[in-house]
């Protein structure tokens, strides 16, 4: 059996690595790398020690999402004519995911959909990202639910209840392996970071989706430029996203605040490390709020909808809106009640228990299994 894992960005990389690596002892596997976010995906495939067997080149400077889409189904076309797969093994709700799946689907060839049923039910939140995993629920041959949630949005679309695995989500095998190398070596420190006082209680900042740049974005920053000054015994910490839509407002309006540290975007590794020393996190990031919970790290989501509820539901986080009023509510009651924070630690992830691969490797591979119950 061969089986193409297609990654294009860092967050497809991190949930595909555990996969990559459980199937490759077992079957031929072929990776193959878009480049949709070129510079941060090619730092997580050299942490997990992966090299993509074709590699692509779709960013081009100010290309509209279609021109992008185009050039992907073109770069697909050619890898499955070259390569021949059995299974496309796609994963989560990228440009690139989609593309794989809808190329694959027109060769014939059976997609496996790693992350499949996560839902918000509004199509324009997350944009393009519930749209474009949608889509992958009517093309895919195996759909990889994270959670029994998903396992339900999936069956609500009239998804074959035989063709889905409730898995757990792969980022929790990431995360084991990540802490795992921490015993050889001490996680990564920001140079920014290492000559500060370690013993600052810390919030992680994030924010890039699309619909909150423009102003929503600029009041955010307002709102930490207040929540600042409202703890000054705090350190700040947000590491600015490369999109300049995202890196010209933050540093133009977030510059010089004596306990806001902006950082450059920083590798998966010193990303849980951050997360990992934080008391709270605020962002507008999916994967964050998988990967929060195995810290027992609250998180404030700055969005208006998530396709991530069992968070929620388990009282790691809570859903904010994207209104900056909102977001400084939340953030302010959660550093308020430090013995809520306090009670998380002993929770168990909602999210997945580690085993996350084993599951879809069993899976293609025609193996036993048992489902993930959460």
């Amino acid at each position: 059996m061969k089986v193409m894992v297609v990654v294009g960005t860092r967050p497809e990389v991190i949930k595909l690595a555990p996969v990559i690596t459980a199937l490759r002892p077992l079957v031929d596997t072929i990776v193959c790398s878009s480049g949709q976010h070129r510079e941060m995906l090619e730092h997580a495939m050299s942490f997990f020690s992966l090299k993509a067997d074709l590699r692509y080149d779709a960013m081009v400077p100010g290309q509209s999402l279609n021109a992008l889409t185009a050039r992907l189904m073109e770069q697909f076309d050619r890898a499955l004519e070259q390569v021949q797969p059995d299974w496309v093994l796609v994963q989560g709700d990228t440009t690139t995911a989609l593309c794989a799946g809808l190329a694959a689907f027109h060769h014939g060839v059976k997609v496996g959909h790693v992350e499949a049923g996560l839902r918000t039910g509004d199509l324009a939140s997350p944009f393009p990202e519930e749209a474009n995993r949608s889509l992958l629920g009517r093309i895919a041959t195996l759909h990889f639910a994270p959670t029994a949630r998903a396992r339900e949005s999936l069956l609500r679309e009239g998804v074959r209840d035989d063709t889905i695995v409730v898995t757990g989500n792969t980022v929790v095998d990431a995360i084991n392996a990540v802490r795992r190398s921490w015993d050889v070596a001490p996680p990564p420190v920001p140079a920014e970071l290492a000559a500060l006082e370690s013993e600052v209680p810390q919030v992680l900042v994030t924010c890039h989706r699309r619909e909150n740049h423009g102003e929503v974005l600029l009041a955010i920053c307002g709102m930490l430029r207040r929540l600042c000054a409202r703890y000054p015994d705090h350190r700040w910490v947000f590491p600015v996203h490369l999109n300049p839509k995202v890196r010209k407002p933050v540093l133009e309006e977030l510059s010089g605040i004596a306990n806001l540290v902006l950082l450059d975007p920083v590798d998966y590794p010193t990303s849980l490390y951050l997360i990992s020393r934080s008391v709270l996190v605020v962002s507008d990031s999916g994967g964050i709020q998988e990967e929060a919970p195995t810290f027992g790290v609250p998180t404030v989501v700055m969005r208006d909808a998530t396709e991530r509820m069992e968070g929620i539901d388990a009282g790691y986080a809570t859903l904010a809106g994207r209104s900056d009023i909102s977001i400084e509510q939340e953030v302010i009651r959660w550093l308020e009640e430090p013995a809520r924070r306090a009670s998380l630690v002993a929770r168990s992830n909602p999210y997945g228990d580690g085993r996350a691969a084993e599951r879809i490797v069993a899976s293609l591979t025609g193996q036993p299994m048992e489902a993930f119950l959460g």
